[in-house]
């Protein structure tokens, strides 16, 4: 609108990063000579932080612009990203095509390129732009793709751009290792009032195609004041300025000018909105951080008690598999209880026949027997005393077995039985025995026949 006025092959203060109009003020030969140094000497990362608008990204299209046909770069500007979309965008623009390919394919593709990039003599540069935008996980893997190295040095090298709140992201405590791999670390300072006014006639000299215009001092300490040194902001009042002089059909600029400008920027708000937008990054960025800070901590803690529930769930199991060897043990003794219990009456039944057996073969049991055969012992051979029963008489045993004498106390049949003369017991008072086969068995002496 107002370039033909001013002899300007094009506005000068046009806010999209143009390298040609970078002024090479002391803090941005200071940012390149950084980055110089980060990617000749290759120093693994590099970061660059400083104010929005403070020439950030003219600066780094303008060291690109001077890199030689050795160097592949692939640069990433938009930054929302998560950890895996983060390494597709950098395989998208080093040319290769991530569609279908795992995360461990993935990273094996991209060492390979890099690989083949060294062999080829060529260094590859991964340059991120807004870098205060990634998240914990993103941060995290680009430090593991830092891991990609030889013997001698790294792979690829890695340059970080971004606003202040990069730096308290980065000094996080769980980004510790990505933070000591940082070998170049430089902020932009905004513009003091003798760069800003450099700046200024630095950007209408590139312009101008007659006779330059120029701002005085005056005039561009009053944006200086104003734009607090930023790049940007001094811009948007230098634009301004010339085009409220070219409403006004004015060729010189002057303080009067440049406070009409001024003035239109703030009542529409225009200046307002440019001074509390890097107000209103700084605050987001700043709890976003806070956010991601508090994030931590409660994953801390629920880390933390899962750890505890799983101990607890672990001493559970142990006490639970305690209880149940001792209900095996509890049920085996009951079980042998009842074996025992029913096998009682079965013992006493099998004793009663014994004794049953005796009695009808004619035997006399003398207490020690009897109580073997009741309590099923076989320590030793129960001995029965065989008597005459009624007038039945022995059998004759033969010629070479000695005859019994009326006097002899006993002798031994051929079939192996012991007999002696039977005597009439004496009676005698009840004993412990005899109470226990009354009670028992319900069977006196006088039943018994002995």
């Amino acid at each position: 609108m107002y370039e033909k006025y001013f002899q300007l092959r094009e506005r000068p203060f046009a806010l999209s990063p143009d390298p040609e109009y970078l002024y090479p003020s002391k803090v941005h030969q200071e940012a390149l000579s950084y980055l110089r140094y980060g990617i000749e000497g290759h120093a693994g990362f590099v970061v660059i932080t400083g104010e929005i608008g403070s020439g950030k990204t003219t600066m780094l299209q303008a060291l690109l612009g001077r890199l030689d046909r050795n160097v592949t770069v692939a640069r990433l500007v938009n930054t929302m990203l998560d950890s895996r979309e983060l390494l597709d965008a950098i395989m998208l623009d080093f040319g290769m095509d991530p569609t279908g390919m795992s995360k461990p394919v993935l990273l094996q593709r991209l060492a390979e390129f890099l690989v083949q990039q060294r062999q080829a003599g060529r260094l590859t540069l991964l340059v991120i732009d807004e870098a205060q935008n990634l998240s914990l996980p993103a941060l995290e893997e680009i430090r593991m793709l830092s891991n990609l190295e030889t013997e001698k040095s790294k792979l690829i090298q890695i340059i970080m751009i971004g606003q202040p709140e990069l730096r308290e992201k980065l000094s996080l405590p769980q980004l510790t290792q990505l933070r000591q791999r940082i070998t170049v670390s430089y902020h932009l300072q905004p513009l003091d009032a003798e760069e800003t006014c450099n700046y200024v006639n630095h950007r209408l000299k590139r312009a101008a195609i007659g006779p330059a215009i120029e701002f005085p001092r005056a005039v561009t300490d009053l944006v200086h004041e104003r734009s607090r040194g930023v790049p940007r902001i001094i811009n948007v009042i230098a634009d301004a300025t010339l085009l409220f002089a070219y409403g006004i059909d004015r060729r010189d600029i002057d303080i009067e000018i440049t406070q009409d400008a001024l003035a239109e920027l703030d009542a529409t708000g225009v200046l307002a909105s440019y001074q509390s937008e890097g107000e209103e990054a700084a605050h987001a960025t700043s709890v976003s951080v806070a956010e991601t800070e508090e994030a931590l901590r409660i994953a801390d803690e629920v880390r933390r008690r899962e750890q505890a529930i799983t101990a607890r769930e672990r001493e559970l199991a142990r006490r639970e598999q305690a209880i149940a060897v001792q209900q095996k043990v509890v049920e085996e003794e009951a079980r042998l209880l009842a074996a025992a219990r029913s096998a009682a009456p079965a013992t006493i039944g099998a004793s009663t026949a014994a004794i049953g057996r005796a009695m009808a073969g004619g035997a006399t049991l003398t207490p020690a027997t009897a109580a073997t055969a009741a309590t099923g012992s076989t320590t030793s051979a129960p001995t029965f005393t065989a008597r005459p029963i009624g007038t039945a008489t022995m059998p004759a045993a033969p010629r070479t077995q000695r005859r019994a004498t009326p006097n002899a106390p006993s002798y031994t049949t051929p079939a192996g039985v012991r007999v002696q003369q039977y005597h009439a017991p004496v009676p005698r008072p009840e004993g412990l025995w005899d109470r226990v086969r009354r009670i028992l068995f319900g069977v006196t002496e006088s039943q018994t026949g002995a």
